[in-house]
């Protein structure tokens, strides 16, 4: 009988899955992935094997869609029978905020999870989605260990000069400094580049982590030493609903003249700004590559305009660069969006391979760039398994 573990990635309106068999040492095996779209909506289970091959799929209409907790029992059910003799014997989670006072992590137990609760204005679109299904599954597997997995504890290598906001010093002593988020994908990208390229791990490396959620990780030897994202996860690059860096006095003016209350101005900043914003059409980048329309392409050249800019100041940081790392969705997917970043970077001896960089996996820059530029998927679920295993087998 061999032992699994299940790490989740649960958003507003899907959870993403997959199940590893513990091999040995601290090792994941991947046994197969899948998600539950259309949370609240139709929801949508799939289930797939490390090949992509269907396994098992289900959906449901309005009127008999089980809510939340109850899909999450649904699920544990059939990696159950799917397990057959094997068993389940811990579930890993992917949460956004840790705080200052979780760097590493942690078996969940009822004070973390009120500890946790406590951060979640920092983080209010996915600290509740993070815990929701933590307690769902406490309910109904009281047995079954769980632990928590923190998207800001890859980032406390930074230094204080990187954390530290330009406020009174009790403000900081209270927690509000700058965090840095996606840290479970720069943790997966960091160890992949230093198995595929080594010698560059070492080096001066931008990772771009590139989805609905944007953000950039300068990283030096493997570790972060500077992100775009800081105290929430609305700072930095331009992204799918949320502005990223913007003035401060820009937000004291939509208050006091423009009457917007805490609330609207927290939709506003999350929910109806970036590519959606600024585009008056979508947030998703594959659509505004697509449509003819000139605020389409308004949003993208903001997009990119703000990637060069902030990309920039990593590379100040960091006193030069060594090499460039594209991930998540449209990292890995929109050759044209790579293409535009690197063309006005090119003054950092960046030259891709074009064809190179339509296929889109592994090394994409030219042989003669001084600066590597790769692509690397990203694989968040696979980060969570092995913290999952490694926090289970410390027990003994």
């Amino acid at each position: 009988m061999n032992d699994a573990v299940l790490a989740l990635n649960a958003g507003s309106s899907s959870i993403k899955f997959a199940l590893y068999e513990i091999a040995a040492g601290h090792a994941a095996k991947p046994l197969l992935h899948g998600q539950i779209e259309g949370l609240g909506g139709k929801p949508h289970f799939t289930a797939r094997d490390p090949s992509g091959a269907m396994l098992s799929e289900q959906r449901w209409t309005h009127g008999e869609a089980p809510d939340h907790e109850a899909l999450l029992g649904t699920l544990l059910d059939w990696v159950d029978h799917h397990l057959g003799s094997d068993r389940l014997v811990g579930v890993g989670h992917r949460v956004v905020h840790g705080g200052a006072a979780h760097g590493a992590p942690e078996r969940v137990t009822d004070a973390l999870l009120d500890d946790l609760d406590r951060l979640t204005p920092l983080a209010p679109l996915h600290q509740p989605h993070s815990l929701s299904p933590i307690r769902a599954i406490a309910r109904a597997r009281p047995d079954l260990a769980q632990v928590a997995c923190f998207d800001t504890a890859f980032h406390r290598t930074m230094p204080a000069v990187a954390t530290r906001l330009a406020l009174p010093r009790r403000y900081e002593s209270d927690g509000v400094r700058r965090y840095g988020f996606h840290g479970l994908s720069y943790e997966y990208i960091a160890g992949r580049l230093a198995t595929v390229a080594p010698a560059l791990a070492e080096g001066r490396v931008i990772v771009a982590h590139l989805g609905n959620g944007a953000s950039l990780c300068a990283m030096h030897g493997g570790a972060s030493q500077d992100t775009t994202m800081g105290f929430t996860a609305l700072d930095g690059l331009v992204m799918g609903t949320r502005c990223g860096s913007i003035d401060p006095g820009a937000l004291l003016y939509l208050q006091q003249s423009g009457g917007l209350s805490a609330s609207q101005l927290e939709d506003l900043l999350y929910r109806r700004s970036g590519l959606l914003g600024v585009s008056g059409l979508d947030s998703d980048m594959r659509a505004l590559l697509e449509s003819s329309e000139p605020a389409a392409a308004e949003a993208v050249a903001l997009f990119i305009y703000r990637f060069v800019q902030l990309a920039g100041g990593l590379v100040a940081t960091l006193g030069g660069l060594d090499g460039l790392v594209f991930t998540a969705g449209i990292g890995e997917h929109a050759p044209a969006i790579r293409a535009a970043a690197c063309a006005k970077l090119d003054w950092l001896g960046i030259a891709l391979d074009q064809r190179l960089n339509h296929a889109g996996n592994g090394r994409i820059s030219a042989a003669g760039s001084r600066v590597a530029v790769w692509v690397i998927p990203t694989d968040e679920e696979a980060m969570i398994a092995q913290h999952t295993i490694a926090m289970l087998q410390s027990r003994h």
